[in-house]
């Protein structure tokens, strides 16, 4: 009886006779999984805490800064402070002048964002032919974007004086040009002119790419269902690309909304007030009139424009944008 009474014995149980460092090698692969889970995860933040820091430092507190600035009566110049609250918000909404920078910058806009989505897409078909040199073509067009900013804003100043290269193209066929950048009727069209150019090359990239991705199987089937190449382009290309439609027009609504620096170097807002958009408002506000509190008002504004219009893009984009996967 006794016997059978040790058979019974737990076989699962750990052996008496073994000693303890034996009993607890067990629980060792268990504690090293956890001490390299915790290594992979120092790891993993120390290699992200450049760029959260980067974040906090130079794009977090800025932001918060501009809103603190934008309810305060600050003068850099003087370095007085005074907080005022809403009427710095108040005074921007009653200012005629920031009415007129903000019906330029609608103007700006709504030419600089339609120009960089139809001009991108034409030349993304047409440098996606293989044809024998297309890749000189597709360079040529994208230079303009790593060209340097000022550089390529001063070379335009150049071209567009009434004396300027322009002109005396235009007068080789007989065609007594204007001064493009000191003629209210055609300072803005000008801007316009040499911003699109500037980036239309990064449109370009971008829906080459995503052409270059449309399944050359679906074509070719509405090709052999009798489909002609403008219903081809319609009904199974541009769909496709959607997603990428939808990515361009965001940067070009961004970039067409902070734009700054061609203005500042062609017009500096003029003449008059007929080239002053918000980005070179905020600049002559703060370092101009050295309103820093009054500028950063306008900044706040800028900001909230930007943003509802990248959440109204992003929320419209359920209706028209497909093949998001």
């Amino acid at each position: 009886m006794a016997i059978l009474m040790d058979s019974t014995v737990d076989p699962a149980a750990p052996d008496p006779r073994s000693g303890p460092s034996e009993q607890k090698t067990g629980r060792e692969p268990g504690r090293r999984r956890g001490h390299l889970a915790r290594v992979d995860a120092a790891y993993g933040y120390a290699f992200i805490a450049p760029a959260v820091i980067g974040f906090v430092v130079f794009v977090a507190l800025p932001i918060a800064g501009v809103f603190v600035f934008s309810v305060q009566d600050y003068n850099s110049l003087s370095g007085r402070s005074d907080f005022v609250g809403m009427e710095n918000y108040e005074r921007l909404l009653a200012s005629d002048v920031f009415g007129t920078v903000l019906r330029n910058t609608a103007v700006f806009s709504a030419f600089v964002i339609p120009a960089n989505l139809v001009i991108g897409l034409v030349l993304a078909v047409l440098v996606n032919q293989r044809i024998r040199a297309i890749a000189i073509f597709r360079a040529a067009f994208f230079v303009p974007v790593v060209i340097s900013l000022v550089a390529w804003s001063l070379v335009w100043e150049v071209m567009l004086q009434d004396s300027g290269g322009l002109n005396g193209w235009l007068a080789m066929i007989g065609i007594d040009g204007p001064n493009w950048l000191a003629d209210p009727e055609w300072a803005m069209t000008s801007i316009i002119f040499v911003q699109v150019l500037k980036g239309v090359g990064v449109s370009m990239i971008l829906f080459l790419a995503a052409l270059q991705e449309v399944p050359v199987e679906l074509i070719e089937a509405a090709r052999i269902d009798g489909a002609k190449p403008r219903q081809v382009f319609r009904s199974v290309i541009l769909p496709l690309i959607t997603p990428t439609v939808m990515m361009v027009a965001i940067l070009a609504t961004i970039n067409s909304l902070k734009a700054f620096a061609q203005v500042f170097l062609l017009t500096e807002g003029g003449p008059g007030l007929s080239t002053s958009i918000l980005g070179y408002f905020i600049y002559e506000q703060a370092f101009k009139a050295f309103q820093v509190g009054f500028a950063s008002t306008a900044a706040v504004f800028l900001f909230l424009i930007v943003l509802l219009l990248t959440l109204l893009q992003w929320w419209s984009r359920r209706r028209w944008v497909f093949n998001e996967s």
